[in-house]
């Protein structure tokens, strides 16, 4: 592995890009208003208690709902695909979660760098504090270091504001002092979020990214399945999704994203599409 340099002194003051406000997330006004109303109710008629606590139950419930889906916008802005634009028209944009991974990670720089295409990878913080140096390779070698949480929880989607504040920002240091660049983008832990989340992500200047496809390769041994679900209706725009970290095994002991990049990638160019980063995916600076 080539030696780094460390970022230049003063990287870190740079002031972040600024994404767009559009406007504080209908989901969160709304639930908020119906609170209201509800409260108003409940003075009016407080005999009817019981079907103003049903109207709290059913909202809360379509909240929880809608964050177990992760490509649902309904919780505010999710890139599911690269935005429309004449230069995303033959574009695609793979994505690499997880890790670093000291085993995987390697390899998989090297399969790209061997092929000529550029990640994302949505790292972990603290697996990034723990191998340093894959953290920069991943940014020497062209690709995207963008932000998965610092811990990954597993109960990341019932966080509230505060502890959701802590864990990403967490990550945006400790990803940004490692290789010198801001992260961009965030992807919450197995895609599960709640509504908090927007709010917090606007604060620490974040785009959520989800995906359009996945193989669940992390499950899937069958290199062959998890190709198909990969390439099965892809289309110019499509935002795949595999893992250098926690990545399941072959049959043979081969981690399943080093079986299943060449056969993605030779697809994608049979079909004339171009590997981009979510970075390069960008429109202007409105988007």
């Amino acid at each position: 592995m080539k030696e780094l340099p460390t970022p230049p002194h003063g990287v870190h003051d740079v002031p972040p890009r600024r994404w767009p406000q559009t406007g504080y997330p209908a989901m969160l006004t709304t639930t908020a208003a119906w609170h209201v109303f509800v409260l108003a109710g409940w003075l009016v008629a407080p005999a009817a208690w019981p079907w103003w606590l049903a109207a709290i139950f059913v909202n809360h419930a379509i909240f929880t709902v809608a964050g177990l889906l992760p490509r649902t916008s309904l919780l505010g802005p999710n890139w599911t695909r690269l935005p429309a634009s004449a230069r995303n028209a033959d574009a695609i944009a793979l994505t690499i979660d997880d890790g670093p991974d000291p085993l995987v990670t390697p390899q998989v720089l090297d399969l790209l760098d061997a092929f000529g295409v550029r990640a994302t990878f949505f790292c972990i913080g603290a697996k990034a504090q723990r191998y340093p140096e894959l953290a920069r390779e991943i940014v020497a070698r062209g690709h995207a270091l963008e932000n998965h949480s610092q811990v990954h929880v597993h109960t990341f989607s019932v966080t509230l504001p505060a502890a959701l504040t802590r864990e990403i920002d967490a990550a945006q240091r400790t990803l940004e002092a490692l290789s010198g660049e801001r992260p961009m983008f965030f992807r919450a832990p197995a895609g599960l979020r709640n509504i908090f989340l927007e709010p917090v992500l606007r604060k620490l200047d974040l785009r959520l990214a989800a995906w359009t496809r996945r193989g669940y390769d992390t499950r899937e041994r069958d290199p062959g399945l998890v190709t198909r679900r990969l390439l099965d209706g892809l289309a110019p725009r499509d935002i795949l999704l595999l893992h250098d970290g926690n990545a399941a095994l072959t049959i043979e002991g081969t981690p399943l994203i080093l079986a299943v990049l060449p056969r993605v990638i030779d697809a994608a160019r049979q079909r004339r599409l171009r590997f981009v980063t979510l970075r390069e995916a960008r429109v202007d600076s409105r988007d």
